[in-house]
Parts: structure tokens; sequence; C-alpha cells
């Protein structure tokens, strides 16, 4: 069984003691009840971990001993950016750490004509800090050592406009779509994909998202939940391209 793992801001250096941050620290003690001498480990969201050991936990305290540097990686060599139209709270988060789980880099809410979820500029700020959480907890069940980066939500038009400039591959999911990712050549180091609300993308926002380069795919013949499709999309590109084979 693997150990239970905690996020720490870094730096996160090798050495003869370190002490948990307090969330952390209350999640040892007060939920997990871990012991003098379990073994837990570190890791700061940008790649680097440590093994270790409790050496002192009570209260709010919990200091840990026997600090070693972990060579654990699991980061898939295809560097997968989500584009995932705004849905509902529960729905996002869902979205959020299951991406975080599959290994996606970069995660990009967009707001569209059909979006259910409309944010305002404060209330953005709140739920992209609240995704950040989201994305750490799932890095702490999953094993990644590097969080995702986890963009504030941004309208559609906008974001493609920054995107006609980026030479990588760029699909978006569509029920109709022409093609299928098997038949698209191999991904040279990243990819981009774009997936559509509950009630699909407009006529309108299509059409911006081909002239922003990005090719039409499709998943089956079956029509896929926004939520559906944007996991369906992330494991067939880590099949056919990541870590999965």
């Amino acid at each position: 069984m693997s150990p239970p793992r905690f996020y720490c801001p870094p730096p996160l250096l090798p050495g003869a003691t370190f002490e948990l941050p307090p969330e952390a620290a209350r999640h040892a003690h007060r939920v997990l009840r871990l012991r003098v001498n379990d073994p837990v480990q570190v890791f700061d969201g940008e790649g680097n971990a440590l093994d270790a050991r409790i050496g002192e936990i009570g209260g709010k305290r919990v200091l840990l001993h026997e600090l070693q540097t972990c060579m654990a990686e699991a980061e898939p060599p295809l560097r997968i950016t989500l584009a995932q139209a705004m849905c509902s709270s529960e729905k996002m988060d869902w979205v959020v750490q299951k991406a975080t789980e599959l290994g996606a880099a970069e995660i990009q809410p967009v707001q569209t004509q059909r979006s259910v979820a409309k944010l305002s500029s404060e209330r953005a700020g709140k739920r992209t800090a609240h995704w950040h959480n989201v994305a750490i907890a799932a890095c702490e069940q999953c094993g990644r050592n590097v969080l995702p980066q986890i963009h504030a939500p941004l309208e559609l038009s906008a974001w493609l406009a920054q995107m006609r400039g980026s030479a990588h591959a760029k699909f978006i999911l569509q029920p109709e779509g022409s093609t299928a990712l098997h038949r698209q050549p191999h991904p040279q180091g990243s990819v981009t994909l774009l997936t559509g609300p509950e009630g699909g993308f407009s006529e309108d926002e299509i059409k911006m998202a081909h002239l922003a380069g990005f090719t039409p795919i499709r998943l089956g013949k079956r029509v896929l939940r926004t939520e559906t499709a944007a996991m369906a999309g992330i494991a067939a590109l880590q099949t056919l391209w990541g870590d999965f084979s």
C-alpha cells in the first residue's frame, strides 16, 4: 500500500527534519490518524518529492525525519491541455479531478454561448483557487508530483484568438466530427483538446475553432455528456500517444 502523500508548497529540500504545513498536519493527525514512524511522502507540485517518516505528531504539529529524495515519475510524455467549456460547479470539479488523475498538464475553462455557468471576475478568481485545491487533492491521491496549471476562465473567442499562433496539434470534439484521433499524425510533444458545453458549440463557435486550426474529432457514434467527452478524449490521447500504452 502506498504511503499517504501531502502537498507542500516549494521549496522542498532533503534534510534532517521537515514540518508539515498546518492543513496537511491536521489531515495527517486528525483524519488519517498517523503515528510516529509511519511512512509518508511529500511533494511540491513542481516535480520534487521526498520519502519520510513521522518523527513527531500531536496537536497541530507533524515533524518528519529520514527525508530522502523520491525518484518516482508519473508525468506522461504527451503534454495535454484540456480546454473545457464551463459547466455546473459539481461537474467542473469532477472534470478537474479526473483530468488531473489522467495526466493533463493544463486545464483552461472557457465560457461559451451555451455554458450553464457564468462567472463574474470575482467569482472566477475564487473558483480558480478552488479548482487548484481540487487538483492538489487529486495529485495526492494519484501519485503525480507536478500540479497541472489551472487557468482562470476565458471567453472562448478570446482564448481561440490566442491559440491561432500555436503550431501544436489542436482538436475539437464534435459528434459530427470528420475524422477520428487514430487517423491523426503523432503529436510532437503537446496537444490541446477542446470540449463543448452541455448544449454543444454554436455554429459560430465551431467556425472560430476551425479558423484557429482545430481539427474536428468524433469519439464513436454516441453523443457524450461534456464531462464524459473530456475524459474519454484524454484517455484516447493517452492510449494512442501517451503513457497508457
